[in-house]
């Protein structure tokens, strides 16, 4: 036992002593660990006789307590000064003029989001939101396609094995309609709204994703045409654009949740290897790209809300949110958007302090 006390009065010397967390780790090992000598003082323990058991088993429990006390306390006080050392070494002066720091990047698609509602603010529209898992009846049936109409084949959607309380089907929605079927049965008549944001379909190569974002107008007032709804497109794109000599091409379609329909196209050239939109696309050097489809809203929509279709009448259009990016900033694939490049990013991003006004310049860059 004699020799117990000694190693153990040894031990605690060398741990008062220790001056760093990696030296205080060694004696622990050499003393508590598997082959430390107090493990290795309790495993004889089993060899001996009950008297001698009897006497050495105290000696050693309270070598091995002692040094685990020990060890824990000096590890607390070497964590603590490390600690003091640090905070003192990486004291900030805030005295000191400010140093300039790495910055992020607003992505192209958040700024042409922040760019399309500062336009159609200008013109009255508020800015209308909702869930992006939907159920089937906002997304399909509302909007004039029923459980057997085929315009739902026209859209490859993402269903949840979930069905709601009402027995309705659960998916993620295929587009931002849902937002208008919701904010008219909320707000009922006169509703002027875009709603941007992500919609899902299954789908994906250069020029589509199974994410992307998409933004949707809508205008229900009374005496409502098309005219205003060309009107509006065009204001719209000539802001965005930041050109006068935009004109747009209204071809006649169809969409279940629209009567009449049409798809509107707009005048482009290739310049450098890219679109570039402006000018008509029937003049030489010129062609016509399709860039999104509108129309009336269909009257069953309207009742399906709650709204008079001879009282009320109104216009919906939706666009590819990052369709319009690739083609105002020059970007030629889709999935580019979605890789997380820092690279792309760092080349295509924006100051989080350049704000889109209409007094400089939506698209202007910092």
């Amino acid at each position: 036992m004699t020799d117990i006390t000694i190693q153990t009065q040894a031990a605690l010397a060398a741990i008062a002593a220790a001056d760093s967390l990696d030296a205080l780790e060694a004696l622990r090992l050499d003393t508590l660990g598997k082959k430390g000598w107090v493990s290795l003082a309790l495993k004889t323990l089993g060899g001996m006789s009950p008297d001698e058991r009897t006497a050495a088993a105290p000696a050693i429990q309270s070598a091995r307590a002692a040094i685990a006390e020990a060890l824990d306390a000096k590890k607390a006080a070497l964590e603590t000064a490390e600690l003091d050392a640090r905070l003192a070494r990486e004291t900030v002066d805030l005295t000191l003029p400010a140093q300039a720091a790495p910055k992020g990047s607003v992505h192209p698609v958040s700024q042409v989001m922040d760019e399309l509602a500062e336009i159609f603010a200008d013109l009255g529209f508020a800015v209308a939101t909702g869930p992006e898992i939907e159920d089937d009846w906002h997304n399909f049936t509302a909007l004039n396609m029923d459980e057997t109409h085929p315009a739902r084949a026209m859209h490859d959607t993402f269903y949840f094995p979930d069905k709601t309380s009402e027995g309705r089907e659960v998916l993620l929605r295929t587009h931002t309609s849902p937002v208008q079927i919701r904010s008219m049965l909320a707000q009922g008549a006169p509703i002027r709204i875009i709603a941007p944001g992500r919609v899902y379909r299954s789908d994906s190569d250069a020029t589509h994703t199974p994410m992307f974002h998409q933004v949707e107008g809508l205008v229900i007032d009374k005496d409502i045409h098309l005219g205003h709804l060309k009107w509006t497109l065009e204001t719209f794109f000539k802001a965005f654009f930041e050109r006068e000599d935009i004109v747009l091409r209204l071809r006649p379609s169809y969409f279940p949740f629209t009567e009449p329909s049409v798809e509107v196209d707009v005048g482009y050239s290739n310049e450098g290897g890219r679109r570039v939109v402006g000018g008509h696309g029937d003049a030489p050097g010129h062609a016509w790209m399709e860039i999104g489809g509108s129309g009336m809203v269909n009257a069953r929509v309207l009742e399906f809300v709650g709204l008079d279709p001879a009282e009320y009448q109104g216009f919906a259009f939706g666009l590819g949110i990052d369709r319009i990016a690739m083609l105002k900033y020059g970007m030629n694939d889709l999935r580019a958007f979605f890789d997380g490049d820092g690279r792309w990013l760092a080349h295509y991003g924006f100051s989080p302090f350049d704000q889109p006004t209409l007094s400089v310049g939506v698209g202007a860059k910092a």
